[in-house]
Order: C-alpha cells, then structure tokens, then sequence
C-alpha cells in the first residue's frame, strides 16, 4: 500500500485541480449578465404558493415589480413589510408585484409568508432557471417593468425602504400610463 501512495495522491490533486479549473472557468466564462434598463424581461413560468401557474405574459400591459428574495437573505426580509405596503397603495391602479423566492423549500416560503402577511403572488424558482435568465448575482435584486414589458430599472441588493420604493413606482406608474 504504502508504494502507491504517492500516486494515488497525485492523481487525486489532478481531479481536484481539474474540477476547481472547471467550475472557476465556468463561473468566469458563462454570459451571466444581470438585465439593463431598456431590455425586455425574460419571460417565466414558475409555480406559486398559490397553487396556481404564473407566467410573464399573465402580467402584460401592467407595471410589475419583479422582486427575486430569499428568506436566507436579511435585506430581503427586511424590505418584504415596505414592498407589501406600496402594493396595497397601489393595487387599485393597475401595479402588479412579483416575488420569485430563490430555491427554498415550500414550507419556509410559506411560513415567511404568512408572518409578514405578504398578499402578492410568491412564486418558487426550484430549479433556478428565472435567476439564471435574469442574471441574478446578488439578493435582493428588484426589477421595474414597465407595461411594455421593458426593464424600467433594475435595484440590486440592499435594503429598498419604503419611500425608495413609492418614488420608483411612481415612475413606473407615469411610464405606464
């Protein structure tokens, strides 16, 4: 045992190097870009906790507020109270919000859910196919969108407080009309 020892070392620093090459490779190299102002949201189909199949195109000619969170993540707990606000002021006048919550468990969503009393749809990116599409790198990030289907503006991580919010959805709003 004691004469292949070295190689059997060998061979295991050449697959940890080749298994550290590729993932640092792939993360460098894969177009990984976060959306632009300007651009046309991806388009999704994720399950809410809803029970129900939403899709972008459920929410055309509206202003939406796309908000990508997590309950792991203290920015976006912190902000869901401000966020829930400013979709009851604005409801009435057309404002959609969106939550994609990032690959947790129904259960924990759920739960998080109801103790903040959040009433916009939460939908569950499992697979994280929509993260990927929107280039997400950082949490909270929070789109704009206008009725178009155009990215008014992009908000990626840190705290939105509930003013911030109230002036973007305001934009949002005259942009819509």
């Amino acid at each position: 045992m004691g004469r292949y020892r070295k190689p059997i070392q060998y061979i295991i620093l050449v697959a940890v190097l080749l298994v550290g090459g590729y993932a640092i490779g792939n993360s460098l190299f894969t177009k990984s870009v976060v959306l632009k102002k300007g651009e046309k949201a991806p388009s999704f189909k994720l399950a809410g906790l809803d029970n129900q199949v939403h899709e972008l195109e459920n929410y055309a000619g509206k202003p939406l507020i796309l908000n990508f969170w997590g309950t792991f993540c203290p920015p976006c707990r912190n902000e869901m109270p401000a966020l829930q606000k400013q979709y009851d002021k604005w409801k009435g006048q057309g404002l959609e919000l969106v939550g994609i919550n990032l690959s947790e468990d129904r259960l924990t969503v759920e739960s998080f859910a109801r103790q903040v009393g959040v009433s916009f749809p939460i939908l569950l990116d499992k697979d994280k196919k929509t993260e990927k599409k929107y280039g997400l790198k950082q949490y909270p990030t929070t789109f704009f969108i206008t009725a178009t289907g155009k990215i008014q503006e992009v908000v990626i991580g840190g705290l939105l407080t509930e003013e911030e919010i109230e002036t973007r959805v305001e934009r949002l709003m005259k942009s819509s009309s």
